[in-house]
C-alpha cells in the first residue's frame, strides 16, 4: 500500500468521491475513469500496489487476463454486450499519469472521439493493448 497513490486509496475505499463498481475478484477494483474517452470508460486496478505496465513479467499474465475478464464483466453489467467493439490497454510510461497498474476499458471503441482515437490508439508508442 502506498498512501500517496490515489489508486491505492481508491482500492481501500479511502476516496469517498470514487464509487467502486461491483467486481467479483477480491484482488481487483473497478471504477469509472474521471476523464472518459468513450461512453463506457472504466479502470481495472489491482488492490495491491503494482508499478506501471513496464514492470509486468511473464508471471503476471494471469493477473492481466483477470483484469480483462473483470473489464468485460463490468461492460456486460452495464448493458454493453458487443465485446468486439471494445478497446483495452495500458498507457506506456512516461504516458501514464498514475504509477499504479491500471487497465483502461473503453466501449464502444467505434465511438471514440478524435482525441481519444489518438490517445488510445492500438499498440502505439503510448498505449499498448
Amino acid at each position: 500500500y502506498d498512501g500517496k497513490c490515489v489508486f491505492c486509496r481508491i482500492a481501500r475505499r479511502e476516496e469517498p468521491g470514487t464509487a467502486l463498481l461491483p467486481c467479483e475478484d477480491e484482488d481487483l477494483v473497478c471504477f469509472r475513469d474521471i476523464k472518459p474517452g468513450a461512453p463506457h470508460h472504466y479502470l481495472v486496478v489491482p488492490v495491491k500496489h503494482m508499478g506501471n505496465c513496464k514492470t509486468l513479467k511473464t508471471e503476471h499474465i494471469p493477473l492481466v487476463k483477470r483484469m480483462m475478464e473483470v473489464g468485460k464483466a463490468v461492460l456486460q453489467k452495464n448493458n454493453f454486450s458487443d465485446l468486439n467493439d471494445v478497446r483495452m490497454g495500458f498507457h506506456w510510461p512516461p504516458f501514464c499519469s498514475i504509477a499504479h497498474l491500471h487497465l483502461h476499458v473503453l466501449a464502444p471503441a467505434s465511438q471514440l472521439g478524435f482525441f481519444s482515437r489518438i490517445y488510445y490508439r492500438i499498440n502505439s508508442y503510448w498505449f499498448i493493448t
